[in-house]
């Protein structure tokens, strides 16, 4: 069979192909890396800057009395942490030896953390001693409210919203069969919120079981707070992730925007907010302008 010459249209053909496929692959690869690399931006309004580097997967955050903050380190197979940054900003590692220390909160005098890892117990640093409270699967958010524990867990679509008394110790299973939930808080109106991040939906919890959707349409929504401007809500997306507000009425509003895996966000105490920024390993700190 004849075969085709090197100036055969075939020939052409198949460099052209070549050619475009290259093209386009290279495109695709500078638009992540443009994605990567681009710098956050804030809203009219509101400021941010960099306070901590060299976080490996900033997850939770718990600022302290004195200055000083607690960070988990969500990092896999026992090599995660909790760090402890003093005011002066010398570090000191609290606790090691964890697998994905996700959440983490403060309660009873200490704080409680989780670890988003199959059967492990979620525990209470308290005096430089840690306890354990209950086990959990893959347990990630937290809330505390002083009379009971509230964790949920990040277990594919077998997550389940889980209570605990201070008191006794009894623990409770109030919701099963949740798909990825991440997230519980309570908002300054008494309503207890938690999110389902696969489906992009955050749901109000209610004493019927039926748990209407207060807000969807959101892009993998990982973490909540509540506080007088309204509701928090980090979006634990890889590329061009954004923090909302929301007031309640309409969309949200985007305050940062090109995040990379932001995880907690926390008042800092000075009008402010600190946030995690787990996919570039860095805490932020975010500042209104009124």
């Amino acid at each position: 069979m004849p075969q085709p010459s090197p100036r055969s249209p075939g020939r052409f053909l198949l460099r052209a192909v070549l050619t475009t496929l290259a093209v386009l692959v290279t495109a695709a690869t500078g638009f992540f890396i443009w994605q990567g690399f681009y710098p956050v931006q804030s809203a009219n309004g509101w400021s941010y800057e960099v306070i901590q580097e060299d976080v490996q997967k900033a997850a939770s955050l718990v600022p302290l009395p004195d200055g000083g903050l607690l960070v988990s380190q969500e990092l896999k197979h026992d090599k995660g942490n909790i760090l402890h940054i003093a005011a002066d900003g010398k570090r000191r590692v609290m606790i090691d030896g964890l697998s994905k220390p996700d959440g983490m909160i403060a309660a009873q005098g200490g704080w409680v953390f989780s670890q988003e890892t199959p059967n492990r117990p979620v525990q209470l640093l308290k005096d430089g001693k840690v306890s354990d409270l209950f086990m959990g699967n893959l347990v990630q958010g937290l809330w505390n409210d002083g009379d009971y524990l509230y964790a949920i867990e990040d277990s594919g679509e077998d997550g389940r919203l889980l209570r605990y008394r201070w008191s006794d110790g009894e623990l409770t299973v109030l919701r099963e069969h949740l798909r990825e939930s991440e997230a519980i808080t309570r908002c300054t109106d008494g309503n207890l919120l938690y999110t389902e991040k696969k489906k992009g939906v955050i749901h109000r919890f209610s004493d019927d079981g039926k748990d209407p959707v207060l807000l969807g349409g959101l892009n993998q929504p990982t973490f909540l707070m509540c506080d007088a401007r309204g509701l928090w809500i980090s979006e634990d997306s890889t590329h061009r992730a954004r923090l909302l507000l929301w007031d309640g009425k309409g969309e949200p509003r985007t305050i940062l925007s090109f995040l990379k895996a932001p995880q907690s966000i926390v008042p800092d105490g000075k009008g402010g907010y600190l946030l995690a920024e787990g996919g570039r390993n860095r805490v932020l700190q975010l500042t209104p302008a009124d």
